[in-house]
């Protein structure tokens, strides 16, 4: 199970710092009232944008993990939420996905390129049109408006706090709702 980890400091500061070193949960998830004898259990790491670690509990009696997921950390996708904004940006300031691929990612072949731009842009869309409709109204799920509407720079880093009572039922990359069981949604959904 992935929690917030409320920081506003930058990945950098957080290496910098040893953050993780300093992550408290401050009771268990799983038992709010305090009827288990969950634990630090050390720490997993993330390698991109740069090598850090993330604070991780157990609780035994749950049987679960607890990772303590720092708000500028994309969950269940490398990288950071910044990086991730930046690439649906480019995007929309390109001619074509192709081009915003080429210049995101010049390293990999196109349809390689095309298929990490398009994950990206799927995760983005389909969490603002969640939240379009839980938290504003007359608001388009795209990242221009709600930058506008929450008077934001970075939207999905801003959307930790702001929907921070829904997190636990959102879809990553915002939210931290369980690992889904199947892991192409749109195909399983289509097919249930």
């Amino acid at each position: 199970m992935q929690i917030r980890y409320s920081t506003d400091l930058t990945v950098e500061e957080y290496i910098k710092n040893e953050s993780w070193e300093q992550a408290e949960l401050t009771c268990c998830p799983f038992h709010p009232d305090g009827d288990c004898s969950y634990a630090k259990h050390g720490t997993y790491p993330r390698k991109f944008p740069d090598y850090c670690l993330v604070a991780r509990y157990y609780c035994p009696e749950a049987h679960q993990s607890i990772s303590l997921l720092p708000d500028f950390f994309a969950s269940r996708l490398p990288g950071t939420l910044d990086d991730v904004e930046h690439a649906v940006n480019i995007v929309e300031a390109s001619s074509s996905q192709e081009e915003a691929a080429i210049k995101l990612r010049p390293e990999i072949t196109l349809p390689s390129a095309l298929k990490w731009l398009r994950r990206r842009m799927k995760y983005v869309e389909e969490i603002l049109n969640i939240l379009a409709g839980l938290l504003v109204t007359e608001c388009p799920p795209v990242l221009k408006a709600f930058r506008k509407v929450f008077g934001v720079k970075n939207v999905l880093k801003s959307l930790r706090h702001i929907a921070r009572e829904h997190l636990q039922h959102l879809p990553p990359i915002v939210g931290l709702g369980p690992r889904s069981t199947c892991r192409y949604s749109t195909f399983c959904s289509s097919n249930n």
